[in-house]
């Protein structure tokens, strides 16, 4: 086999599995673009923000509170424990048991807000959650013969890969790189056929000897306008 032949082997190859994943990059934008999924999603995500912001400050609120309570259990016991007997400072304590408390209740009452807030945006949260796995499942219906195609379309494109191999294995390697070189100069298209006299992929017209030197399995020949690998069938 010719390395002109089997360059063109490996040519047709790759643009079937190029259209293969053009075709899955399709099918995948529009899974993914998905207009109920994304408003899903973006609720979901706003939602989920939103109850990790209130647990913070409900857990912020109630180690506050917390710690209020431990103050006032250190200060009452300073005061009944026996060990002050001055009046002044016994008032003094008294005082700052009492400003304690007050505290104490303030701290209560911006905790049980904060409780209830938690507690909504985490209904909000599994509200969201179940929206979302619903917007899924309906999509999956919706794209189900999308889904099967993309199975289809992965098997086509590990054939192709098998292909792919085979072919290579008969050529040497700096046709192979030759190749590959031109292929990403020229979006993928690095060999093209002979037709009517001219070059199939530019259009340029070949002249007889051209042909001829294209046809031969000697060396590989470039198309003189577009560069390209010609191959005469």
């Amino acid at each position: 086999m010719s390395a002109a032949l089997g360059l063109y082997r490996l040519q047709q190859v790759d643009s079937q599995t190029d259209q293969v994943r053009a075709r899955l990059t399709t099918i995948q934008e529009t899974l993914q673009n998905d207009s109920a999924i994304r408003a899903a999603s973006d609720n979901f995500s706003a939602a989920e923000s939103r109850n990790k912001s209130a647990e913070r400050d409900f857990k912020s609120a109630e180690a506050d509170f917390e710690k209020q309570r431990l103050k006032i259990e250190q200060a009452e016991a300073s005061l009944y424990g026996g060990k002050v007997h001055n009046p002044k400072e016994l008032q003094d304590l008294q005082n700052d048991v009492a400003s304690l408390k007050r505290h104490l209740v303030t701290l209560e009452n911006r905790e049980l807000e904060l409780m209830l807030a938690f507690e909504a945006a985490e209904a909000d949260y599994r509200s969201a959650t179940a929206e979302l796995e619903k917007a899924r499942a309906d999509a999956s219906d919706r794209h189900r013969d999308l889904t099967a195609e993309s199975e289809t379309l992965q098997k086509e494109i590990e054939r192709f890969a098998s292909e792919r191999k085979a072919v290579m294995s008969d050529l040497p390697q700096t046709s192979l790189q030759v190749y590959d070189q031109l292929r990403e100069r020229k979006r993928g298209l690095a060999v093209a056929l002979i037709s009517e006299a001219a070059c199939a992929a530019c259009g340029a017209m070949l002249t007889p000897a051209q042909q001829q030197t294209a046809r031969s399995a000697a060396h590989l020949f470039n198309c003189p306008t577009c560069g390209r690998i010609l191959y005469a069938n």
